[in-house]
């Protein structure tokens, strides 16, 4: 698989299905593919905690931190678009220029999550792909983002370095791949199986070749005929 230069803008993906992806990649072609979804205590509790945090209009000032919420960015290169949980432009003498703000900023992308830190890189994906984005926008070079979790109320700080970088565009190259031929991979059940929120609608007893979408259907339309 060859990545294009630039991925034309009906062609973008999800940025926050990178963390899907890392999860499990039948849960994501699951929920950005055949487009199923279903919420379980800890997907509620985690759009709860995001709704404090995704509100653009409580961005604020304070001397030399701009805090942005809900910050939309996207990446020609990658074929990505989302939102940033927060990022925090620092004051920095070698940063860069802000449209209508004076002196030079350091961005600093900010992630919130739910529970505790994982012992994927599913969360530290997300980041870095967030990073990458700004950093294409933005003409400038991100070293460092933060993870803060609920669970234990403080930062988790995330180094953006090359083997997340690498990960995050062959793992995009694969999703993008992926999504174009409508394909639904099989996936070997794990322990994780048991807190995810489509274990219901994931029939992992189906063939490579069938989808979940059309299993259901032909399940549906067959008890109707």
């Amino acid at each position: 698989m060859t990545r294009p230069a630039e991925y034309p803008e009906e062609d973008w993906l999800a940025l926050s299905g990178l963390q899907h992806f890392a999860f499990c990649k039948r849960q994501w072609a699951l929920i950005h593919i055949e487009q199923l979804w279903s919420e379980n205590y800890l997907t509620t509790a985690g759009h709860l905690e995001h709704s404090r945090v995704h509100d653009y209009e409580s961005s604020e000032s304070r001397g030399d931190l701009l805090i942005m919420r809900d910050l939309r960015v996207f990446s020609r290169s990658l074929g990505i678009t989302g939102a940033c949980d927060v990022v925090e432009f620092h004051r920095a003498a070698n940063g860069i220029k802000l449209h209508g703000r004076d002196g030079l900023w350091d961005p600093y992308p900010v992630e919130y999550k739910h529970g505790k830190p994982k012992t994927n890189d599913a969360d530290r994906l997300q980041l870095c792909a967030e990073a990458m984005c700004l950093e294409e926008m933005l003409a400038c070079t991100i070293q460092e983002g933060a993870l803060f979790y609920q669970r234990i109320k403080r930062r988790e700080r995330i180094p953006l370095n090359d083997e997340l970088r690498n990960t995050v565009k062959k793992d995009l190259l694969q999703m993008h791949d992926l999504f174009t031929r409508a394909h639904t991979p099989q996936v070997r059940p794990t322990k994780a199986c048991s807190a995810c929120s489509l274990r219901n609608w994931c029939l992992p007893e189906l063939t490579k070749t069938r989808s979940a979408q059309k299993y259901i259907d032909l399940q549906i339309n067959g008890m109707n005929s």
